[in-house]
């Protein structure tokens, strides 16, 4: 690795060990899902934070959109939120001499860090709104396309399928999260700090560690990070064991899941890998990072049989099962 690279690493490494410590100062005791939402921020895509109500999900937006130094919006979804209620809309202005012209009022999209609270509350026509956004950076309104300013990134907050008024979303709107973050009640310890840091007088204040150029620059430099021959190789067999009809998938997999992965899942795996390596102070990623992505990456993109279904399975077990038999001696040979 040329020495050069190896100093531009080690120099995005310290900064983000500053925006780790300025996040959890405001967010307490959920690291696991403060690297997760930096990891996805880090390669340029878009998270899916799952969680009950008060959790503290969109206080970590709003955390990072101080920390990184991004231009943010939030939009709360809700049953009756119409399309052009995200995206903007044209509406017919008069001028001063009595000529009237179409003029576009951008919605809330317009940004860089945009949080959609409750994204499952939306109906399945709002929530496909986001899709051209989040693949192309764009929007199409009347008939004209508008580029969105980079970054752009969406950190979208969905309540459990289970609770009343939540539609799921469609599975190419969910293929385009980069990775899903489950959001857990904190232990006691976690919740007695959250208890005294928040009730008091004062609250810890986020201060701005990136920017947006300085992110991009980072996004770049993620991008340029080698990776090895054998966690290349880990990726491939663990994205394509998850696929039914593939000669590598297991028979507990074929009993079990209905489809899996695509292309966008490796690619995933491929970015995600080299940003927790990051996040860890390394200089490449590991056959553990593969490990430890394998679920927020996969989970989201892999669907159960009916069957599945009604004997009570779970996808996150079976990808756990499944990583615990493939070893990264069997992806390097």
């Amino acid at each position: 690795m040329a020495e050069d690279l190896v100093a531009e690493i080690e120099a995005l490494e310290e900064k983000l060990a500053e925006a780790k410590s300025a996040i959890t100062r405001r967010f307490i005791g959920q690291e696991r899902v403060v690297d997760l939402t930096l990891a996805a921020l880090l390669c340029g895509g878009h998270a899916l934070l799952i969680g009950l109500p008060g959790l503290g999900k969109t206080r970590l937006v709003e955390t990072l959109s101080t920390v990184m130094g991004l231009n943010g919006n939030r939009v709360q979804f809700t049953p009756d939120l119409m399309p052009a209620d995200i995206l903007g809309s044209e509406v017919l202005e008069t001028a001063a001499d009595g000529s009237r012209a179409f003029k576009f009022l951008p919605g809330p999209i317009f940004c860089q860090l945009l949080m959609a609270d409750e994204i499952n509350r939306a109906s399945p026509r709002t929530q496909s709104a986001l899709l051209q956004a989040m693949q192309e950076k764009s929007v199409t309104i009347g008939g004209e396309t508008r580029t969105l300013e980079l970054p752009f990134h969406v950190l979208a907050t969905q309540n459990p399928i289970e609770q009343e008024g939540t539609y799921p979303l469609p599975e190419a709107q969910l293929d385009r999260f980069l990775v899903q973050i489950d959001v857990a009640y904190p232990d006691r310890k976690t919740e007695k700090d959250i208890l005294l840091a928040t009730t008091g007088t004062e609250e810890a204040v986020a201060h701005q560690v990136f920017d947006p150029a300085t992110l991009m620059a980072a996004q770049h430099l993620l991008r340029r990070m080698p990776v090895g021959d054998a966690v290349v190789e880990m990726i491939l067999d663990l994205v394509r064991a998850f696929r039914p009809g593939d000669p590598s998938a297991s028979a507990r997999v074929r009993d079990t899941v209905a489809w899996g992965p695509g292309p966008r899942a490796a690619q995933a795996l491929m970015l995600t890998v080299r940003a927790r390596a990051l996040l860890q102070g390394r200089l490449a990623p590991s056959p553990e990072d593969v490990m430890d992505m394998a679920r927020p990456v996969l989970v989201h993109r892999m669907a159960l049989t009916f069957s599945a279904r009604a004997r009570g399975e779970d996808l996150g077990s079976i990808i756990d099962e499944v990583c615990g038999t493939l070893e990264p001696s069997e992806a390097a040979a």
